[in-house]
């Protein structure tokens, strides 16, 4: 593949859970995702109907840390005011975050679910402000909570039903073993282009000009391998790419394993 469509995104993430009723009753009550399918010890959560997220139990799986696997998996809601909307829960329930971020691209929340696994909840700035500029202008700034709230309405503030129709997995960020293999991987085999390089530490990649469809560090993680089973994990994830004739499942150089699905 030479080049990924500008239209590709991504799909379905896939991880191993310790405590399958732990897990749904976080993504339910605290995320606001909706289970769509469940069967022996697997389901699958989304919102809007579209599938977003898959959980596989593996009982008394232990947390994973310093290897090659999910940094985290981030949730696109369709705008500033729905993630206005979701802090207002947030606060309101007590769902602890472990960040909050302004990308300059992104308004961006962070939290762990009880596997450890890093989740982003996020909504973008508007396109015009980043397209083109992505490595001049991507950044990590405080972000200002009070006014992520007034962004939503006080009703929209006060209620909170799930996750809203038009939330997409936005951007799957990986822990790698080396950048420069990354790279090259997910350029040159998978076909995205690099939107934003931090040395030997990070990269973000993507398709059609997005601001990152897949970033990958090695903070915690340069030279490491896969976590072993029974460990929490990443399983797989997905890049959904129009025209493809049939699903391919790769692995990059780092172990971290990704299905090339076609769509539409």
């Amino acid at each position: 593949m030479s080049e990924l469509p500008p239209s590709a995104h991504m799909g379905t993430v896939e991880v191993s859970v310790a405590d399958l009723e732990r897990s749904l009753r976080y993504y339910e009550d605290a995320i606001g995702l909706s289970v769509l399918d469940r069967r022996n010890g697997t389901a699958t959560l989304g919102a809007g109907g579209r599938e977003l997220l898959r959980l596989v139990e593996e009982p008394g799986a232990a947390p994973s840390h310093g290897y090659s696997g999910l940094f985290h998996f981030a949730l696109l809601l369709p705008d500033r005011a729905s993630l206005g909307q979701w802090l207002a829960h947030a606060a309101r329930e007590r769902v602890q975050l472990t960040g909050a971020s302004d990308h300059r691209v992104s308004e961006a929340l962070y939290l762990r679910d009880p596997d450890h696994h890093g989740i982003e909840i996020y909504a973008d700035r508007p396109r015009e402000q980043w397209e083109g500029r992505v490595a001049q202008v991507m950044g990590t700034l405080p972000l200002d909570l009070d006014d992520v709230v007034r962004s939503a309405s006080e009703a929209r503030q006060a209620s909170f039903a799930g996750l809203p129709d038009g939330t997409t997995m936005g951007h799957v960020h990986l822990c790698v073993a080396d950048v420069a293999d990354t790279v090259g991987f997910y350029r040159d085999r998978v076909g995205m282009d690099v939107m934003a390089q931090l040395g030997d530490q990070a990269a973000f990649l993507s398709a059609g000009g997005y601001h990152h469809h897949l970033g990958a560090n090695t903070w915690e993680s340069r030279g490491a391998g896969q976590a072993p089973p029974g460990t929490a994990r990443l399983r797989s994830y997905t890049i959904l790419v129009p025209g493809l004739e049939r699903a391919e499942t790769l692995q990059d150089p780092s172990g971290n394993p990704l299905v090339l699905e076609p769509t539409g």
